[in-house]
């Protein structure tokens, strides 16, 4: 099969593979479309993000969709043929974590393309049934591919209790923070403010119905929340860019007795925050880590298209260019490319 392996930073090589085989509990899957995530760039780019090193050629891509073209001992067969999402992280199941229903924290997870696992930038994929999911005709693969990120937005929001009528805060406009305000919009958000110093980022987000935009390098953004709030600040902050400052600001723009949940990797592990502003404001500060019990429904919420991933795709390439395509996603001004596998 082909597979386009990161050989070392900034150089992919196309290489042939044998195509794997499906264990009495897994599927095979012919992969059609995988998203280009920011750690994947990141990888791409450096070689590893934080502890995670990439010290072998590795395959890239953990948002992907494709169809079943075979099935394990133990697997109904009836999937075989269906189009599915595909749930990167496989847990151990075993530990207490798993055993409490928080799989995501599992710290024997298998996640694809984070070393030393493997991920989907290749033509077929075998994967456990349990962590695939059948998409209806009307939700594409492509969408299907994006209920990666869609599903870290969905969890995001549940972990700062997003509800009817909260005006929430999202820094940063890229594919995280963009899919995070169309899962706050489904929570039941009335008023979104996204941030961004990107122009074009903050452009499409208001076409895609931000209330606000706020140009952080321009505007201090506490101000501009306060100022949209009458000065009570925001029920929620969603801090998705992992900027310094941005995480600094976000004490100063919720409100007293709000949640500010943390997504966004900052480039220094330790940035520094008022405690004592935590405490008399009684600020709830959460973290945020990949998801769990989500894919069933993003991909309800894209077949009732309550939200659009699409949207935020500026471009496609297939396998044999995704050289180019990983170059074209550094640029500053890119949300999302897309590669397609297979048609």
């Amino acid at each position: 099969m082909h597979t386009a392996v990161l050989a070392e930073p900034q150089r992919f090589e196309l290489e042939r593979r044998e195509q794997p085989s499906p264990g009495p509990r897994d599927v095979l899957v012919a992969v059609r479309d995988v998203g280009i995530c920011g750690s994947d760039v990141h990888y791409y780019e450096h070689g590893r993000i934080g502890d995670y090193v990439v010290e072998n050629p590795l395959v890239l891509g953990h948002e992907c969709a494709g169809v079943v073209v075979d099935a394990g001992s133990n697997v109904d067969r009836r999937i075989v043929g269906s189009r599915v999402a595909v749930e990167p992280g496989v847990p151990c199941r075993r530990c207490p974590h798993c055993k409490r229903g928080e799989y995501h924290l599992c710290e024997d997870v298998t996640f694809m393309a984070t070393p030393p696992h493997d991920g989907a930038f290749r033509e077929y994929v075998a994967w456990p049934a349990d962590f695939v999911y059948e998409l209806p005709d009307s939700v594409s693969t492509t969408a299907g591919a994006l209920c990666e990120p869609l599903s870290v937005g969905i969890h995001a929001c549940r972990r700062g209790d997003v509800g009817v009528g909260d005006t929430v805060l999202i820094t940063g406009a890229g594919p995280i923070g963009l899919v995070t305000m169309e899962a706050a919009r489904a929570a039941g958000a009335t008023d979104v403010i996204v941030t961004d110093v990107v122009p074009e980022k903050l452009a499409l987000a208001a076409d895609r119905g931000a209330d606000l935009t706020v140009d952080v390098s321009e505007i201090d953004l506490a101000e501009a929340v306060l100022e949209y709030t009458d000065g009570l600040g925001v029920d929620v902050v969603v801090e998705a860019s992992g900027a310094r400052s941005s995480i600094e600001s976000t004490t100063d723009a919720v409100r007293r007795g709000g949640t500010v949940v943390f997504v966004g990797l900052a480039a220094e592990a330790t940035v520094s925050l008022d405690v004592l502003e935590i405490i008399d404001n009684e600020i709830d500060a959460r973290g945020s880590f990949r998801y769990r019990n989500t894919y069933d429904d993003a991909i309800e919420l894209l077949a009732d298209d309550a939200v659009d991933v699409e949207g935020i795709v500026d471009f496609r390439s297939s396998l044999e260019g995704i050289e180019d395509a990983f170059q074209r996603a550094m640029e500053p001004d890119v949300v999302k490319g897309m590669i397609t596998v297979s048609e």
